[in-house]
């Protein structure tokens, strides 16, 4: 039986990263080498499986519980963030970790460091996988892949544990928000379903964010900066002053919990005209409708001030908070938290903030809350999973699997 810790490296080696200005799907033709990787393995593990034009395979076990149980899904993104790189991707495992910093670059000096991460210590005398400060390290959602890879390896070497029907899916995109966008979850064919897409050890969360993203445009005036005055109008310097009429206090680094925030993600301008980007988040629906008002009354404010057309936006919804979807399926919830304790873990029941394929697939009529992966600090170059938070992840799915067929 491979090793998780083999499957996991061998995974993360396979560059996925995903291309949010590409309109195909997959949004690179990359991700279908780790998808049909994986279909490869699921044959040669004797479970049905397959890989579809869009990019998503799908595997099912058949029930051997020989009771009429629900089907249980377990779902996992393939993609990496286009936030920083995924290719070559040089993992350092730390045995037996001291609760000190860690060193990830030597030539620049990039530390994981206690003091900015005291969630570190709870790791000590773990074998801990970091990044080499240059690259992602692609647990995000790499870690959750070896996890159901793992479980699935489980079962199919062990036919006297008893289970209903498990489906299998792995999923491109989930970091640009279209994983899921043609999912046939019919197709599929789980009655719920949980995605292996969280966090530290312990999380379980069945709420999201309410999500838009806005594209903000800006027509200046340029005039030669001599001849300038009463005439110009700075494209750069006005859509400074449309964000700064957004609430300083509902930003990503002021907020937590139940907050919501605007988030701008890129700025690109010149005097004539400028384009810049945001986030909109918030988990109560009358907030998240509240601040895509305010945006556009920023819009307006800028129009009435330097004329009709200076500025434009555009505001496109993402997905929808999964609670009112998920919560009259409380049972599942119920079990994953039994499937922790079961082994010895803490549950953590806690809003996302963010979102996962689960929260589009709960509102396509599959109930799918997330689990936790293991990792930290995704995105960028301090991400790092401890090895016995993926192993105890594994155990979870077995254990949920086992309980359905109670």
């Amino acid at each position: 039986m491979e090793k998780i810790l083999d499957r996991f490296l061998r995974y993360v080696s396979v560059d996925t990263q995903s291309d949010p200005e590409s309109e195909t799907q997959p949004s690179s033709a990359r991700q279908l080498d780790l998808l049909g990787m994986l279909k490869d393995e699921l044959s040669a593990m004797g479970v049905e499986a397959t890989l579809d034009e869009y990019g998503y395979v799908m595997a099912s076990i058949p029930s051997n519980c020989g009771e009429k149980v629900p089907a249980v899904g377990f779902i996992a993104h393939v993609d990496t963030s286009p936030d920083a790189s995924g290719k070559d991707i040089r993992p350092q495992i730390i045995k037996d970790y001291d609760g000190k910093d860690i060193l990830l670059d030597k030539t620049s000096g990039l530390s994981l460091k206690v003091s900015d991460f005291p969630e570190l210590e709870s790791y000590r005398g773990q074998t801990v996988i970091t990044t080499d400060g240059t690259t992602l390290l692609g647990a995000d959602d790499k870690a959750g892949v070896a996890e159901i890879m793992d479980a699935v390896q489980y079962i199919v070497e062990h036919p006297e544990f008893k289970h209903g029907d498990i489906k299998i899916g792995f999923t491109p995109d989930e970091e640009i928000g279209r994983g899921v966008v043609k999912f046939d979850v019919k197709k599929f064919g789980a009655d719920y379903a949980y995605t292996m897409d969280g966090g530290a050890i312990g999380e379980l969360e069945y709420e999201n964010f309410n999500a838009a993203a806005a594209s903000v445009h800006i027509q200046g005036r340029n005039i030669h900066p001599g001849y300038a005055k009463g005439k110009m109008l700075n494209a750069i310097l006005i859509g400074m002053e449309l964000n700064n009429l957004l609430p300083v206090e509902q930003r990503p680094e002021y907020t937590e919990g139940y907050d919501g925030f605007f988030h701008i993600t890129d700025f690109r301008g010149t005097v004539e005209e400028a384009d810049f980007s945001y986030i909109i988040r918030d988990h109560d629906m009358g907030l998240y409708e509240n601040k895509k008002k305010v945006l556009q009354q920023c819009v307006d404010f800028i129009n009435a001030k330097y004329g009709e057309g200076t500025a434009s936006v555009q505001i496109k919804h993402q997905y929808y908070n999964m609670r009112k979807e998920v919560e009259p399926h409380y049972h599942i919830i119920e079990k994953a938290v039994k499937a922790m304790e079961m082994e010895g873990i803490k549950p953590h029941i806690q809003p996302i903030r963010g979102g996962t394929d689960g929260a589009n697939l709960s509102f396509m009529g599959l109930p799918c809350p997330n689990i936790f992966a293991g990792g930290h600090n995704f995105h960028g170059k301090l991400e790092y999973v401890p090895l016995e938070s993926m192993e105890k992840a594994s155990k979870v799915i077995i254990n949920i699997i086992g309980l359905f067929a109670m």
